[in-house]
């Protein structure tokens, strides 16, 4: 799949749920959001019939996100499912870790190789704080048990200043003595994330240069916007996504569906095509196709979101991670 200015899309996130069993303050009001109501939700099989067309013009990576995936009932079925469509190279999870430690069994088993796991503190005061509840020591045991399960996992920190800036250095110490990739995300400002400063990839390196001294730049993985480095000592990488600073739109793969079955083009801007609506109502596979190609092409050169332009309203959990 191709969009008008020459770039391949083979990478697509799939909202599994809005629903979400934390409150973190950038992404949802600790009131919530109101739920979309279940038979709004796609089911699976609506999500693998998308899949398999999608498949069949060169989609290769498929991310289940949320909301919180794992509080989706039948998530192991479903990833065992997309992972035997024929051209899909890589299914994986984004997650907050609560229910990791009783399911990364269930999910290792039905094809993950590799997870993506947010944790922005390692303090119990901070993290209530933050997400709304108390459960750090759900999600260090879920790390530590998806790692021991063979399962690869790379953690996502989102830094805020005032917030959890003074525990970046203790953060990317999870990599010191385990194989696991810790990763520092600018804070995009998208819904609730608006009212907050995020704080620059380059001001993190600085600072984690001062604590632990030089790094050997790795560069980039293929599909991946995170650049990564290797701190002499430690085991694993740590890793930069810069969408503020260092904005990677000319090589954008991905587009993102919805729980409720948008096919969304760019994280700022509210472009796409409702791809549930038509399924329901009988379209055949070959106008579903061309819906999800005559949509590819509409998608935007870029975000403007250093210019202050906010034009999807949507709160982030309503996005998809």
């Amino acid at each position: 799949m191709r969009d008008s200015f020459g770039r391949v899309t083979d990478y697509l996130r799939i909202s599994l749920t809005d629903r979400c069993n934390l409150r973190c303050r950038y992404c949802m009001p600790t009131c919530g959001v109101k739920d979309i109501p279940h038979r709004e939700i796609l089911s699976f099989e609506e999500m693998l019939r998308i899949l398999r067309i999608m498949a069949g013009q060169g989609l290769k990576k498929v991310r289940l996100t949320g909301g919180e995936p794992l509080l989706r009932k039948g998530v192991d079925r479903l990833i065992a499912d997309i992972s035997r469509i024929p051209g899909i190279e890589e299914t994986l999870i984004t997650t907050n870790g609560i229910l990791l430690s009783r399911m990364c069994g269930d999910i290792k088993n039905a094809g993950v190789k590799r997870v993506n796991i947010s944790l922005d503190t390692l303090d119990k005061e901070v993290f209530a704080g933050l997400t709304g509840t108390d459960r750090l020591d759900d999600v260090l045991k879920g790390i530590d048990t998806t790692y021991d399960s063979g399962i690869g996992v790379r953690i996502n920190c989102v830094p805020i200043r005032g917030i959890n800036d003074r525990e970046l250095e203790s953060i990317a110490l999870i990599a010191r003595d385990r194989e696991i990739d810790v990763r520092f995300i600018e804070l995009m400002p998208i819904g609730l994330g608006a009212g907050f400063e995020g704080i620059s990839s380059g001001e993190i390196l600085e600072r984690l240069k001062t604590a632990f001294g030089g790094y050997k730049e790795v560069g980039k993985e293929s599909r991946s916007p995170a650049f990564y480095c290797s701190f002499e000592g430690f085991k694993g990488r740590i890793g930069t996504i810069s969408p503020m600073s260092h904005k990677f739109c000319e090589s954008c793969d991905r587009l993102r569906l919805t729980s409720d079955g948008f096919l969304k083009l760019c994280l700022q801007y509210p472009a796409g095509a409702d791809l549930k609506t038509p399924m329901r109502e009988g379209i055949s596979d070959e106008g579903l196709e061309r819906l999800i190609l005559e949509t590819v092409k509409k998608k935007p050169l870029a975000h403007s979101f250093e210019k202050g332009e906010l034009t999807d309203r949507r709160k982030m959990v309503q996005i998809g991670g």
